[in-house]
């Protein structure tokens, strides 16, 4: 193979691990954004973790791999799901219950996203994790949770660059603490 194959070759397979950390970065920043402005998550990005991990369980179920591994990856994306009868069985009677419940979420989506993500990975690119090294899943996966990391530090001083009028120009209601913007001398 001739040095400007082989150079393309790496290039090609460089395009798969940019897209992954990307797309998963794109993917955890607003919940993690959310529970630092808020410190909840809001049920749209529930349900849509529990939407992707639902789709991702029945595709391990099906999937050609022994039954051992698809069994202990199919019980990790339903953690979205056992959540959410969680909420459904127990009613919010007592703060216990409700820390209980917001402590199962948070583990849920803490779990959730990066373990669905990997699953859609891997659905998309069946190969990608025989072919990518250790190192570079690693650097996919110091990325990801350093978006994590200061998405959620930027939610916990979002007074500090944002206004109340830019939650509320997004559709979101302004948090506590949020500064309101100053007011135009006309």
């Amino acid at each position: 193979m001739s040095e400007a194959t082989e150079k393309l070759e790496r290039e090609r397979r460089d395009v798969p691990v940019g897209v992954v950390m990307v797309g998963m970065s794109v993917v955890v920043w607003w919940p993690a954004f959310t529970i630092g402005v808020y410190g909840d998550l809001f049920f749209d990005q529930i349900l849509t973790l529990w939407a992707a991990s639902t789709a991702a369980f029945v595709f391990v179920l099906v999937e050609r791999q022994p039954v051992g591994a698809r069994l202990a990856r199919a019980f990790v994306l339903l953690l979205p799901s056992a959540y959410i009868v969680l909420l459904f069985v127990v009613g919010e009677t007592d703060d216990l219950v409700v820390a209980l419940i917001d402590l199962a979420a948070i583990g849920a989506v803490l779990i959730g996203i990066p373990f669905t993500l990997w699953v859609l990975v891997r659905i998309v690119w069946p190969d990608f994790a025989t072919t990518t090294s250790r190192r570079t899943k690693w650097l996919i996966v110091l990325v990801v949770l350093g978006v994590a990391i200061v998405s959620f530090v930027l939610g916990l001083n979002q007074e500090h660059f944002l206004t109340c009028d830019d939650f509320q120009l997004s559709g979101n209601f302004p948090p506590a603490g949020c500064e309101q913007a100053p007011a135009d001398d006309a």
